[in-house]
């Protein structure tokens, strides 16, 4: 029974990787800084699968936190064999219109995180010829759209470098790219939604079904929604000055307090 370690699983996409992957009789181990909500997320997947659920409560931004994590997963004598890099949170006001310190926070989670954590768990997965990297970056990464873009970007482009550096031990690396999806992360953001028509959501279910079957058939990106599908191939072909000004016109500064 392999083991799955997710971080920001308390809610949205973490929430539906986990039920996800209990569905196909993963043991879990949840990660998250808030130890109630994961500790009814567990109880509900193991009332529900019967799943194996160990919750480990902790705070990436910090140093403690982070290494406990990346402990756990380089720990030969409990091995985990799928990692899902899904903490992460936005900033509402374009650069540079938010305090520095919380860009910094956020490149942090977004982009040291993952590198960390892939780092500790990779030699191990190697060594047993089999497993997978799963990294949620996002459709924002794929068009110039603020420094919550930029770090998405770079997660795409690490988790398809790193699949080809681990491909021949037989462990699999997805970058998951998703749009618009049904969660809290808009709402913590600050982020006003109220003008996105009803068709550009997602739900979290849509993206990690289509996520695990790209996984399965050893893709390098996972894109839900053919509206999403259709915005990766206009933005890999459009000129990307034309891409630039047209994205400039949806981040303006906030207005004046």
């Amino acid at each position: 029974m392999p083991t799955a370690l997710i971080t920001g699983a308390s809610s949205g996409l973490g929430a539906a990787f986990a039920r996800g992957l209990a569905a196909k009789g993963c043991r879990l181990v949840l990660v998250a800084r808030d130890a109630g909500r994961l500790r009814a997320v567990a109880d509900r997947l193991r009332r529900e699968f019967g799943a194996h659920c160990e919750v480990l409560p902790a705070d990436l931004l910090d140093e403690a936190g982070l290494r406990r994590v990346a402990d756990r997963l380089a720990d030969p004598a409990r091995p985990v064999d799928v990692l899902v890099n899904n903490a992460g949170f936005g900033l509402a006001a374009p650069f540079p219109h938010s305090p520095v310190e919380d860009e910094e926070r956020m490149l942090d989670l977004l982009v040291k995180v993952p590198l960390r954590l892939t780092h500790a768990v990779l030699p191990g997965l190697c060594a047993r010829r089999r497993g997978a990297v799963l990294n949620v970056s996002s459709v924002a990464g794929l068009l110039p759209t603020g420094t919550y873009g930029a770090a998405k970007a770079w997660v795409t482009a690490f988790s398809e470098s790193v699949r080809v550096d681990a491909a021949p031990y037989g462990v699999r690396v997805l970058a998951v790219v998703p749009g618009f999806t049904r969660t809290e992360f808009q709402a913590r953001a600050g982020m006003d939604t109220s003008t996105l028509r009803e068709a550009v959501w997602l739900e979290p279910e849509a993206v990690v079904d289509r996520a695990l079957r790209d996984l399965a058939l050893r893709r390098p990106v996972s894109i839900a929604g053919r509206r999403y599908r259709a915005y990766a191939l206009a933005a890999r072909h459009l000129p990307r000055d034309f891409v630039a000004r047209r994205m400039a016109r949806t981040r303006r500064p906030p207005a004046a307090r």
